[in-house]
C-alpha cells in the first residue's frame, strides 16, 4: 500500500494538516484570552504573553530552520516539530498556572517555528515548478481558512466547554499528522548544511525577539515608553549587525544574497506587504465588530469567516489562468481587489456591519487568493533545489515579520485615534492603512517577471511508472 501513494499527495496532506493547526492555533487562542484572564485572575494585558511566548519562539526557531532541515533530514525534523507541537498542546491543556501555559506555548511556537519553513521546502522539493501552482492549491487551505475557522471554533469551545479544548482540539489532527507521516512521507533528497552559524544565531536569537517585542507592545504602551524604545533600538542594532554578519560568513544561517535574485526578491516583498495588510485586517474586523459595534465573539467570527469561501473561489479561478497568463498580471489584480474591498471597511458602521462586513471580507479572501496563489508558485521558481529550503525559510521569516508589523501599525493607529464605539474614526483610519499596505503590495507586483517565472508556466511533463 505504502508503494501506491504519491509522495506529492502524502507531502501535501502532512504539511497542509500541521500548517491547518499551526495557523489556527494563534487565531483560536486569541478568543480565549478573556476567559485565560479570568480564569487565572490576572489583568488581560497579563495574559498576552500566551500570544507573545508563541510568536516570540516561532520567530527565533524560524531562521535557523533551513540549517535544521539540511542536517537532519526534513522528513525528521517534519515529524520531530509535529511531535513537538501537538506534545505541547496536550501540555498546554492541563496547564495549572499562568507561567506554564505560557512556557509551553513557547514550546508550541519552536515546533511551528521549524516546520513551517523545512515543510514548505519539502513541498516545493516534491512538486516541480511545471506543477507549483496546482501545490497552492494545497497551501491556500490552511493560509485562508485557518485564521477565519480559528475565532468561531474558539468562541464555540470557550463558551461551550472549555478553554483547554481549545490545545485539545489539537490532538487526534496532529497525532494523525504524526501516524501518517511516519509511514508514508517520503526521505527525499538532502543537501549539505556547512557549519552551524553561531555568531548570526546569536545576533537573531536575541534581535528578533527584542524587535517583536517593541512591535507587540508599542501599541498598547506607547512608542514612547522606555521599554519600547529600550528593546526596539536593541534590536534593530542587533538586526543590523546580524545583517552585515551573515552577508560575510562563509556558510551563513539566513542566505540574504538569494534576495539578489529578482522574482523571489520581488515575490517576497509583495507576499510580506499582502501578508501585512491580510494579518491586519483580521486584527481590525473582530475589533471593529465586539468593540466598536458590540458583537458577540461568534457573531464576528462568523462574519470574518466568509474571507476562506472567496478565498478558495480566487484560488481556483487564478489556478486555471495561470499558465495562460502569468503571475504578474493576477498577482496585481488580485492586490488591487484588496484595496478596494478593505478600503470599503471604512465605511462599515451600525446601520451596515451586520452585511457588509461579510461580503467585503468575501472579495477581500477572493482577491487574496487570487494574488497569493500566483505568488507563492513563482515565488522559488529559479531557486535551485540546494538553496530552497534556505529561501523558504526567508520567505516565511519575512512573511511573519510582516505580519507583526502589520498588527502592531494598525494598532498604534487605533491607540493614536482613541477608536471606541463612541467614534469608529480610528477604524476607519485603520482600515485605510491596511488598504495602504495591499497597495504597495500591489507595487512589488507589478515588478514580477513573468519571464523569469517561466518554468513555473510549462506544462507539467508526466513519466510513466
Amino acid at each position: 500500500m505504502k508503494a501506491r501513494l504519491s509522495p506529492k499527495l502524502v507531502v501535501g496532506a502532512v504539511f497542509v494538516a500541521s500548517m491547518f493547526l499551526n495557523i489556527m492555533d494563534a487565531t483560536v487562542v486569541n478568543v480565549a484570552l478573556p476567559t485565560l484572564s479570568r480564569y487565572f485572575a490576572v489583568p488581560v494585558a497579563s495574559v498576552s504573553g500566551v500570544v507573545t511566548a508563541y510568536l516570540v519562539t516561532l520567530a527565533v526557531v524560524m531562521p535557523v530552520s533551513g540549517w535544521v532541515g539540511d542536517r537532519f533530514g526534513a522528513r525528521s525534523v517534519v515529524l520531530g516539530a509535529i511531535g513537538l507541537f501537538t506534545a505541547a498542546s496536550a501540555l498546554c491543556g492541563v496547564a495549572t498556572s499562568l507561567p506554564e501555559l505560557v512556557v509551553f506555548r513557547a514550546v508550541q511556537g519552536a515546533g511551528g517555528g521549524l516546520l513551517i519553513p523545512v515543510g514548505m521546502a519539502m513541498m516545493f522539493r516534491a512538486y516541480p515548478p511545471a506543477e507549483r501552482i496546482r501545490a497552492n492549491r494545497l497551501l491556500i487551505v490552511p493560509t485562508l481558512i485557518a485564521p477565519a475557522l480559528g475565532p468561531v471554533i474558539g468562541g464555540l469551545l470557550v463558551d461551550g466547554l472549555s478553554w483547554r479544548w481549545i490545545f485539545y482540539l489539537n490532538l487526534p489532527v496532529g497525532v494523525a499528522a504524526l501516524v501518517f507521516g511516519a509511514l508514508f512521507l517520503p526521505h527525499g533528497s538532502e543537501h549539505p548544511p556547512g557549519p552551524f552559524d553561531l555568531p548570526g544565531f546569536l545576533l537573531a536569537g536575541t534581535g528578533v525577539p527584542l524587535f517583536m517585542f517593541a512591535l507587540s507592545t508599542g501599541a498598547t504602551s506607547g512608542w514612547g515608553a522606555a521599554a519600547v524604545l529600550a528593546t526596539g533600538v536593541a534590536g534593530l542594532v542587533l538586526l543590523a549587525l546580524f545583517v552585515l554578519v551573515e552577508l560575510r560568513a562563509a556558510a551563513p544561517m539566513l542566505r540574504l544574497r538569494i534576495y539578489a535574485n529578482r522574482l523571489f526578491r520581488a515575490t517576497n516583498l509583495q507576499l510580506t506587504f499582502a501578508g501585512a495588510g491580510f494579518v491586519g485586517t483580521l486584527f481590525l474586523v473582530p475589533l471593529l465588530l465586539q468593540n466598536g459595534l458590540g458583537f458577540s465573539a461568534v457573531h464576528s467570527g462568523l462574519s470574518t469567516f466568509p474571507e476562506a469561501i472567496g478565498g478558495m473561489i480566487g484560488v481556483q479561478v487564478t489556478s486555471r489562468l495561470y499558465k495562460r497568463v502569468g503571475p504578474r498580471r493576477l498577482m496585481t489584480a488580485g492586490m488591487c481587489g484588496t484595496v478596494v474591498s478593505i478600503g470599503g471597511m471604512a465605511f462599515a458602521g451600525p446601520g451596515n456591519a451586520a452585511w457588509l462586513i461579510p461580503v467585503l471580507m468575501f472579495f477581500t479572501g477572493g482577491s487574496f487568493g487570487f494574488a497569493f496563489s500566483p505568488s507563492q508558485a513563482a515565488a522559488l521558481a529559479t531557486v535551485s533545489a540546494a538553496e530552497t529550503s534556505h529561501a523558504s525559510t526567508l520567505l516565511n521569516t519575512l512573511r511573519q515579520a510582516g505580519g507583526a508589523a502589520g498588527v502592531a501599525l494598525l494598532g498604534t493607529v487605533l491607540g493614536a485615534t482613541g477608536a471606541s464605539s463612541a467614534d469608529l474614526g480610528g477604524y476607519r483610519l485603520a482600515f485605510l492603512a491596511a488598504a495602504g499596505l495591499m497597495l504597495l503590495g500591489a507595487g512589488f507586483s507589478s515588478l514580477v517577471s513573468d519571464a523569469d517565472a517561466a518554468p513555473t508556466m510549462a506544462e507539467a511533463v508526466t513519466l510513466a511508472a
